[in-house]
């Protein structure tokens, strides 16, 4: 039986976030965590020319459309390739389309009251968002304590020192950023992914 990316996303315990404007530079990027083991990247899905780009990463590896706030985004990605769906939001309209579509959602939460609604709605995994402004580490571990059946995602300017600390506090995924990739070459994204990929895993 072939796992879920969801399931995917939990071993490999890393979600690298891509940000940029310029397609290229997503590409590349994306390339070269594929070569560093990483299977699914989020890509970020602020401006219209990223869905060409989504179209050729997916041909790769597996991509996550991130940023994902309407409808018109939502389909868009679908068409170009998008196996999953990330939102900074929790909205009953992305959920009909992640149902009708069967791409899975992973809705944004920054409440507990949020992801409780979510956990409802059957959202797979919850998004905790931006989790540094939200509290880091002890928001995990107070929000996880009542309700320890929630699959959380944090993600929101989170440092690779500090991944294995919210994995330790119960999240299920980190989502990376810039942290990941500011001022490194490609040739040192790969060995940060595979490092964080190793480290995490053992």
């Amino acid at each position: 039986m072939n796992k879920s990316l969801i399931e995917v996303l939990g071993e490999e315990k890393i979600f690298p976030i891509i940000r940029n404007k310029k397609a290229d530079v997503v590409l590349n990027t994306a390339k070269a965590l594929a070569d560093g083991g990483i299977k699914i990247v989020e890509i970020n899905v602020e401006t219209p020319e990223v869905y060409p780009v989504i179209e050729k990463v997916s041909e790769f590896m597996d991509v996550c459309a991130g940023g994902v706030i309407t409808s018109f985004q939502a389909h868009a990605a679908i068409e170009s390739g998008a196996r999953l769906m990330s939102s900074p939001i929790f909205q009953m309209s992305l959920v009909k389309i992640s149902k009708d579509r069967h791409i899975p959602l992973i809705a944004g939460a920054s409440t507990a009251n949020e992801a409780y609604e979510a956990w409802k709605a059957r959202i797979p995994l919850i998004k905790l968002y931006p989790i540094t402004a939200m509290g880091g580490v002890l928001y995990v571990e107070d929000l996880l304590r009542p309700m320890p059946f929630l699959k959380v995602l944090v993600q929101g300017n989170v440092k690779i020192n500090e991944a294995q600390a919210y994995l330790n506090a119960g999240a299920y995924a980190v989502g990376i950023g810039r942290d990941l990739y500011d001022g490194n070459s490609y040739s040192e994204i790969t060995k940060r992914a595979a490092y964080l990929l190793k480290k995490t895993r053992g």
